[in-house]
């Protein structure tokens, strides 16, 4: 049976909940996609948001457009929260990527989609100013708790069997060219969230009504926690299987601001002033994970989607075009919880 990105065995997870955390190299023997022998990260640096991003896109310009074509674009924003910049893609970095768009002849069929995290999506749309860009620029903005889904099943290591989490179709869809648009931060269930995770965990969907803060409206549920799988080997092990399905079609990494320290939400600023682009969006992470001054080989999800083949991540094999990576490699302070994070 083949499996790709858009086709998946929705009623089991590779063969069975009873191998869920067996080393996912062990289950796994999807053979690496056809890939250029050094796929192409880059990296630009300076003092605003938009240019940078214009600047990081534009090696792959020809790709990018060749890749589109007729589809649909979602420009997928990292809005963890709706009420902190910190935690959310800046404007200024979305306008830099619909610019670029319209400088390739991409003019058409384009949207801003997000279910956002900590509470209704269009309310954080209209807290960051994204509510200002359809009047200059031909895109919608779409709340993903209001479209179609489809049901898909992950894994819980607490009870090791099938739980079913609603899916935003929209990012299913093949005929989707999905950008992610994350920022570059520490995280206190998987130590680094970058261009993957944002896909991943934006797709799961909220009733309308839902809020982190209050019951909101009664009966209304959210399906993200379903998907980080009760635990710290559940969210990888999800994170590694759903990316067959999820990963991005571009990677966006806005690091002009990272956050370090105890992220996604309760970080804080890290003045960076970089911004990474790749079409192999395993490579593009593991450049933003060099560049936060991690260890590789803590990361989980990012090292099973490398053995199994996802994309590319030895730095050996990966072109850096623009700035050095030694040039602008920070330390960035981890989760208080760390070491609780390390999967052996």
């Amino acid at each position: 049976m083949t499996v790709n990105r858009r086709n998946f065995l929705k009623t089991s997870l590779i063969g069975g909940m009873g191998c869920a955390f067996i080393h996912p190299a062990n289950i796994l023997a999807a053979p690496a996609a056809a890939r250029q022998a050094l796929p192409k990260v880059a990296l630009t640096t300076g003092d605003h948001r938009a240019d940078l991003v214009f600047r990081a896109l534009q090696p792959f310009s020809e790709q990018i457009k060749r890749d589109i074509g007729n589809r649909r674009v979602i420009l997928k924003p990292n809005n963890v929260m709706i009420n902190r910049q910190l935690t959310a893609t800046h404007v200024d970095t979305l306008e830099g990527i619909l610019e670029f768009l319209k400088s390739i002849g991409v003019t058409q069929n384009i949207c801003i989609a997000e279910s956002a995290a900590g509470g209704a999506t269009m309310d954080g749309f209209e807290n960051y100013g994204y509510t200002r860009l359809p009047a200059k620029y031909p895109v919608t903005l779409v709340d993903l708790d209001s479209q179609p889904v489809e049901k898909i099943f992950v894994a819980d290591e607490r009870d090791i069997k099938p739980h079913a989490a609603r899916i935003s179709s929209l990012l299913l869809d093949k005929d989707s060219y999905v950008v992610s648009v994350s920022r570059m931060k520490t995280h206190d269930r998987v130590i680094a969230t970058l261009s993957l995770k944002n896909i991943v965990f934006g797709a799961p969907v909220k009733d309308i009504g839902f809020a982190w803060e209050t019951t909101g409206r009664r009966g209304a549920i959210n399906d993200k926690p379903i998907v980080h799988g009760g635990g710290f080997k559940g969210i990888n092990y999800n994170l590694f299987v759903l990316s067959k399905i999820l990963h991005p079609d571009l990677a966006i990494v806005d690091g002009f601001e990272g956050m370090e320290g105890n992220g996604p939400n309760d970080g804080t600023p890290v003045d960076h002033r970089i911004c990474l682009a790749g079409l192999d969006w395993l490579a593009t992470d593991r450049v933003g994970i060099e560049l936060m001054g991690i260890d590789f080989a803590k990361i989980a999800y990012l090292n099973y989607c490398a053995q199994a083949g996802y994309g590319e991540a030895d730095l050996n094999k990966i072109e850096i075009v623009g700035e050095s990576i030694a040039k602008h490699k920070r330390v960035y302070k981890l989760s208080d919880n760390v070491e609780r994070q390390i999967i052996s």
